[in-house]
């Protein structure tokens, strides 16, 4: 057989998500993986064959349809395949990306505009998405991490929090805290997830990302800046605007990577905007 090309083995996904699961990927994860490789198997077609040459012509239809984010992210469920296969040394480099994606620094949420959503979710009587994009936005937390904030947590303001085989440890702040205490009070939550459905089950993450959207009409903030992870950024830009401390933020965060956390902390397009202005190298007439 020609070297550099292979059959793929006989994997069925379900042998592949297995895989997933002993390395501790979350469900979401394991779930997305699964859609992006089996988009690459289709790209692939009847061949079935792995080579550079085929990765190579894959990465570039990804770049051509897909955004840099979106095109990386798909790279990185395929890489995971490909180690599950045995081609780990065919794996494929992520693409290169200035600073941040223009078009997701314009859909940045302001502070603003998260306290109108807040106080638009109370009139609505939803103190539920309320609490929720409150406890996200004041500590960092992604969605999935959610179902670490219990009742237990509460006495001493520390939540402990496991993501991706890493603890860490994440503080509520008093006024959050405070809140916390008087919304378990108020619905008898005496112990366990504090975000969760009638049977106990931790909220699910499609019907947060929905009950904001419905608080942001009301609050008239743009659709198009509304989706959970943007209240953990919105966190980490006033953090480090503040502090300008990237390696607590990263600490605070999860982050085993200094870049995405100085990414998470950009002040966006406004301030390049700002910034620009200031040089004035060019004469007024």
């Amino acid at each position: 057989m020609e070297k550099g090309r292979n059959k793929y083995p006989d994997y069925r996904m379900e042998d592949f998500r297995e895989y997933l699961l002993e390395r501790e990927n979350a469900p979401a994860t394991i779930e997305k993986y699964l859609r992006d490789v089996k988009t690459f198997l289709a790209f692939s077609g009847k061949k079935r064959e792995i080579t550079k040459e085929g990765l190579i012509g894959y990465k570039q239809w990804l770049m051509e349809h897909y955004a840099v984010s979106s095109a990386n992210s798909m790279l990185a469920a395929l890489n995971q395949y490909l180690v599950f296969v045995g081609e780990g040394r065919l794996r494929l480099k992520r693409i290169p990306v200035q600073r941040m994606d223009i078009r997701y620094m314009e859909r940045m949420l302001k502070k603003e505009e998260f306290q109108r959503m807040v106080r638009a979710a109370r009139k609505m009587e939803r103190e539920d998405i309320a609490m929720i994009m409150e406890t996200l936005c004041a500590t960092g937390l992604r969605v999935s991490e959610l179902k670490c904030v219990r009742v237990e947590n509460l006495k001493n303001g520390l939540v402990k929090v496991w993501n991706k085989g890493k603890c860490r440890l994440v503080i509520l702040p008093a006024i959050l805290k405070k809140k916390l205490l008087v919304y378990v009070s108020r619905r008898k939550i005496r112990s366990g997830i504090i975000f969760c459905t009638r049977s106990g089950k931790a909220k699910d993450r499609s019907n947060i990302w929905r009950e904001m959207k419905k608080a942001a009409d009301a609050a008239g903030v743009s659709s198009q800046k509304v989706f959970p992870h943007n209240l953990r950024h919105l966190f980490a830009r006033t953090f480090y605007k503040e502090t300008k401390n990237l390696i607590n933020l990263a600490d605070i965060l999860g982050h085993s990577s200094l870049e995405t956390t100085r990414i998470y902390a950009s002040d966006g397009l406004e301030e390049w905007k700002k910034n620009i202005e200031k040089i004035r190298l060019l004469p007024a007439t």
